[in-house]
C-alpha cells in the first residue's frame, strides 16, 4: 500500500506530544484525553496492519523508506518495515501504550510533562520493532533510555530504594548494554563494509554479508550483542537492575518496561544477533541455555522471597525472560516461536500485573504485602485483573501465556534434554509464589482500615478490559499468534539453517 502506515503508526504519539506543548498545563483532563486519543490512534492502525499482513507471502510488508538515504556514506536508510517477528511486537507496545495512558488517569502531579515524555518512551520502543535499518534500530533505542529516568526519579516511588536510585541504576545498566551493542554494531559493520565493499546497515543487506564473515569473528561479535541484548532482556547475571527498576517507577513506566522494554533483547537476539550471526549463535547457545535456566531458577527464588508485590512481580518477570532465553538458544522453529510467543505473552501478563498492583498502591498507600487482605471484597474488579495476570504468569491453560511455554519446553527438551526439565520445575516455584502473593493480598479477613476503598472504575477499567480481553482470547485462539509468529520464523531459521551449512555447523 502507498499510504505510510507504518510512519503514521510511529508518528501518532509524537504528534499527541507536540498537541500537549501548546495546551496549558492546568487542562490535566485534556492532556490525558491527548495522550488517549495519540494511543488509540498507534493501537487501531496497529490492529489493522495486524489483521490485514498476509501471512501467505510472508516477508516485509507495509515497507517504507527502503530507498529513503539518511546517512549515505554509511549506508544509512530510513527504513520501517514490518514482519510476522516484529507485527506482535508492534502490536504489543501499543496495546501496553494505550492502557498505561489510562493506568496513569489519576496523575495530577505535572501531567503534561508527565504524557509528554510516556509519548515519546513509546514511540522509541515502537521504532526499535519496525526499524530495519540497524543504526535506526539503535537510534530508537536510545530515545527509549532518556524518558525513563525522568520519569522514574520525578514520578516514581519506594520505600525500600529510593527513586533516584532506582532511576539512576537502571538507566546505568541500559547503558552498559547499550555500549557492548554499539561496540558490536560498529565492529559488525566495519567487518561487514570491508567484505562487502559497500556501506549497507538494513537488516537484510549486513546480514547477507555477516554470514559469510569467519567463524572466530562471528563468535566474539555475537558475545557483544548477547551482552548488550541479554542486559535488556536482564538475563542472569545482568538482571540486578530490573526489579529496583520496577519497584521505583510509576505504574505506567513499569508496564512499558516489563511489558515492551525487555523484549527489544529478545527481539534484538532473534532478529539481529542469531539471523545475522549464526555461526556464533550456535557457538554460544549452550552457555545461553544454561544462563537461561539459572535466570529462571534464581529469580524464582527470588521472587518466593519478597514481601513487596512489584518485587514480586519484578524478578518474576526476570524468571520469565530465562525461558525466552532458552527458546533462543534452541534455535529451531518450535523454539523461535515459543520465544517470540512468550514475548508478547508476558508483556501482556506483566503490564496488567503492574496496573493492577498500581492501583493497589494508590488505593492503600502500601505494596507490602503482610499489611493486606481480603482486598477482593472491597475492589472485586481489581481482584479479577490480579487473578487473571497471576494465572497467565503461573500458565493456566485456557489463557494466553500457556501455548508459548509449552512449545519452549518441547525446543529445551529437544535440545537440551534434562536442562530444560530444570526450567520446568520452575513453574511450580511460580506457582507458589504468585498464589501466596494473590492469597495475602486479595483473601483472608477484610481489614477494617481498608472498608472505605473504592474499586476500580471508569478510566481505571480500561487496562484491565483491554489486557484481560487479550489475554482470554490468546489462549482460546492461539492461531492469532502462532500463525503470524510462524511466518516470520520459518524463512528466519530457513536463512539460519542455510548459513550454517555454508559454516559446516550442520
Amino acid at each position: 500500500m502507498d499510504f505510510p502506515i507504518l510512519l503514521t503508526i510511529l508518528l501518532a504519539p509524537v504528534a499527541a506530544a507536540l498537541i500537549m506543548v501548546f495546551v496549558p498545563k492546568e487542562e490535566h483532563m485534556l492532556h490525558k484525553s491527548i495522550a488517549a486519543v495519540g494511543t488509540f490512534v498507534s493501537l487501531a492502525l496497529s490492529l489493522f496492519v495486524y489483521f490485514t499482513y498476509n501471512k501467505e507471502i510472508g516477508g516485509l510488508q507495509f515497507v517504507f523508506g527502503h530507498d529513503l538515504p539518511w546517512i549515505k556514506d554509511l549506508g544509512v536508510t530510513f527504513f520501517l518495515a514490518a514482519d510476522g517477528i516484529s507485527l506482535p511486537m508492534l502490536l504489543l507496545t501499543n496495546l501496553i501504550g494505550f492502557s498505561a495512558v489510562f493506568a496513569s488517569w489519576n496523575i495530577n502531579n505535572r501531567p503534561r510533562e508527565f504524557f509528554i515524555l510516556l509519548m515519546l518512551l513509546i514511540t522509541g520502543v515502537m521504532g526499535t520493532f519496525i526499524a530495519h535499518d540497524l543504526f535506526i534500530f539503535l537510534l530508537f533505542y536510545e530515545v527509549v533510555v532518556i524518558p525513563i529516568y525522568i520519569m522514574v526519579v520525578i514520578w516514581g516511588s519506594s520505600k525500600r530504594v529510593t527513586k533516584e536510585y532506582a532511576g539512576m541504576k537502571l538507566t546505568i545498566y541500559l547503558l552498559i548494554g547499550s555500549a557492548f551493542l554499539l561496540a558490536g554494531v560498529i565492529a559488525l559493520f566495519v567487518k561487514t563494509t570491508a567484505l562487502a565493499g559497500v556501506p549497507d546497515m538494513s537488516f537484510t543487506g549486513m546480514a547477507q554479508v555477516a554470514q559469510q564473515l569467519s567463524r572466530f569473528d562471528q563468535i566474539w561479535l555475537f558475545a557483544l550483542m548477547l551482552i548488550g541484548f541479554g542486559s535488556l532482556i536482564s538475563m542472569w547475571p545482568f538482571h540486578s537492575w530490573s526489579p529496583d527498576g520496577y519497584a521505583g517507577a510509576p505504574t505506567a513506566v513499569s508496564m512499558i518496561h516489563a511489558g515492551v522494554l525487555k523484549k527489544i533483547g529478545g527481539y534484538g537476539l532473534v532478529k539481529i544477533a542469531v539471523y545475522m550471526l549464526p555461526v556464533g549463535a550456535s557457538f554460544w547457545a549452550p552457555y545461553m541455555a544454561v544462563l537461561g535456566i539459572i535466570g529462571v531458577a534464581y529469580a524464582a527464588m527470588g521472587a518466593l522471597a519478597q514481601k513487596d508485590l512489584k518485587y514480586v512481580v519484578g524478578y518474576s518477570s526476570v524468571s520469565h525472560m530465562g525461558y525466552v532465553i532458552l527458546a533462543v538458544a534452541c534455535l529451531d522453529v518450535i523454539g523461535l516461536n515459543g520465544a517470540v510467543a512468550n514475548m508478547f505473552a508476558h508483556g501482556v501478563m506483566a503490564a496488567l500485573f503492574f496496573s493492577m498492583i498500581g492501583f493497589i498502591y494508590e488505593k492503600t498507600h502500601t505494596r507490602w504485602i503482610p499489611d493486606m487482605g481480603g482486598l477482593a471484597r472491597q475492589t472485586p474488579r481489581l481482584a479479577v485483573g490480579f487473578m487473571m495476570a497471576a494465572m497467565a504468569s503461573l500458565g493456566l491453560p485456557g489463557l494466553v501465556s500457556f501455548i508459548p511455554e509449552f512449545t519452549i519446553f518441547i525446543s529445551g527438551f529437544n535440545n537440551f534434554g534434562g536442562l530444560a526439565v530444570i526450567g520446568i520445575a520452575g513453574i511450580i516455584i511460580t506457582a507458589l509464589y504468585v498464589l501466596r502473593a494473590g492469597a495475602n493480598t486479595l483473601f483472608g479477613p477484610p481489614r477494617p482500615e481498608y472498608n472505605h476503598l473504592e474499586d476500580i472504575r471508569g478510566p481505571e477499567l480500561v487496562p484491565l478490559v483491554v489486557l484481560g480481553t487479550v489475554l482470554v482470547v490468546g489462549g482460546f485462539l492461539p492461531s492469532l499468534l502462532f500463525d503470524m509468529i510462524n511466518s516470520g520464523v520459518v524463512p528466519l531459521h530457513a536463512a539460519i539453517s542455510d548459513a550454517l551449512q555454508i559454516g559446516g555447523k550442520l
